[in-house]
């Protein structure tokens, strides 16, 4: 049996850079939310957002020039070198071409796309920058961890919304264990923009200053952004070249209900953590912490928080939402909760769920690790991410044996 290995942590958050910074501020329960700056916010009732401040891409990046590249496909090799050099992997002493990159995004290159759309909008089609229009596609996230790190592998951007970043490691996970990659860089990216803010708030999602998961008083997400980006290997290749093990990646489960454009679906939800457990060989009581996707919207937590109880019973594991910290950093979020998880196993903590106040009487039994990290000892964590379009991905991960 192939076992796959994680070896590299890369989190390039509104609360940290790097493993050992995003570790302590996950413990600290630090939040990253702050009034926007990426773009101006004026008229916008609500201001907030996760943002990476003071992100400068080539404090990090050895090959890419940033100027290239746009703020998602820059967060995301930044976040790959980082990954890689957890790892100790030097990229240059590989095969390249059993090397993969796959990143999730919800919104790809944001921010160049709307400063194109300004020049379209200000003179016409001709207006556009044509050194913009070449940092606009999505699949340049990909692209800009296979250059950075010299990868000839698959270079593969997945945008399948916010559970885009589980969908990269579970594509990772299969293509590690059928044999077409001894490595794999996989994780998300995205960026705080107008047109997602907006799209919030419009939809209603949108909390105005703080997020609060599972909260009885919850009323939205803050967006957020950032590069979250995992080192995944086959053991025997990880073993071989003596790395150390943070985690084992034990599986994942995906489905699609497509009922609703927004709107979850909690029976979908249920069997996804189901076809989870069962892909992984995991059972329900092996389960000692759950990574909720956790936005802190009235709708998502409830049906989330209930699919828990039919799956887990009444007094399921731990879960906890570091949403309320770094804010719903969209296809970048799986790959954060992903990075949590293996952090609460090699560290042995459980992430707290902050700006929580009240027990929400729908969600009772639920414990939420409110607002102080805890000390605990974490075998296995289930990683949620449920996006638009009922799109759902759960990632398993186990301490190794």
């Amino acid at each position: 049996m192939v076992r796959i290995a994680v070896t590299g942590l890369g989190p390039v958050s509104s609360i940290g850079t790097g493993a050992a910074a995003f570790a302590a501020a996950l413990r600290a329960g630090a939040s990253g939310a702050s009034p926007i700056t990426g773009f101006d916010a004026t008229g916008f009732p609500y201001r907030n957002a996760g943002e990476v401040r003071d992100f400068d891409p080539r404090a990090h990046l050895r090959r890419l020039d940033p100027a290239r590249w746009g703020r998602s496909g820059q967060f995301a090799a930044s976040a790959a070198r980082l990954a890689v050099a957890d790892g100790g992997l030097d990229p240059d002493r590989i095969d390249p071409a059993r090397a993969h990159a796959v990143i999730g995004t919800t919104s790809g290159e944001s921010a160049v796309a709307e400063a194109l759309t300004e020049q379209v909008v200000g003179g016409g089609f001709p207006a556009q920058d044509p050194e913009l229009v070449a940092r606009l596609p999505a699949h340049r996230l990909a692209n800009a961890v296979s250059e950075e790190l010299g990868l000839r592998g698959e270079s593969l951007t997945v945008a399948t919304a916010c559970a885009a970043g589980n969908y990269a490691i579970g594509y990772a996970y299969d293509l590690l264990v059928s044999g077409e990659a001894d490595v794999v860089l996989a994780g998300g990216a995205d960026s705080v923009c107008r047109w997602a803010h907006a799209g919030f708030y419009r939809l209603g999602a949108l909390t105005e200053s703080r997020c609060s998961p599972f909260d009885r008083d919850r009323s939205g997400i803050l967006t957020g952004e950032g590069g979250a980006v995992l080192l995944l290997e086959t053991f025997e290749h990880a073993e071989a070249r003596g790395a150390r093990i943070h985690a084992e990646l034990l599986g994942y489960g995906m489905n699609c209900d497509a009922r609703h454009a927004v709107a979850p679906d909690g029976a979908s939800v249920a069997e996804c953590m189901r076809l989870a457990h069962r892909n992984s060989g995991v059972r329900p009581e092996d389960v000692d912490y759950v990574c909720a996707h956790g936005t802190g919207t009235p709708t998502n937590d409830l049906v989330e928080g209930r699919a828990i109880l039919e799956v887990f019973g009444t007094e399921p594991p731990p879960v906890s939402s570091i949403k309320s910290m770094i804010g719903h950093t969209m296809g970048a979020a799986g790959g954060f909760g992903a990075i949590a998880c293996v952090l609460a196993i090699a560290e042995g903590f459980l992430p707290p769920t902050i700006n929580w106040a009240n027990q929400d009487p729908d969600l009772v039994g639920i414990d939420v690790v409110p607002n102080q990290a805890r000390r605990a000892r974490v075998r296995v964590a289930q990683n949620d991410a449920f996006a638009f379009g009922g799109n759902n991905a759960i990632v398993m991960l186990g301490a190794v044996a």
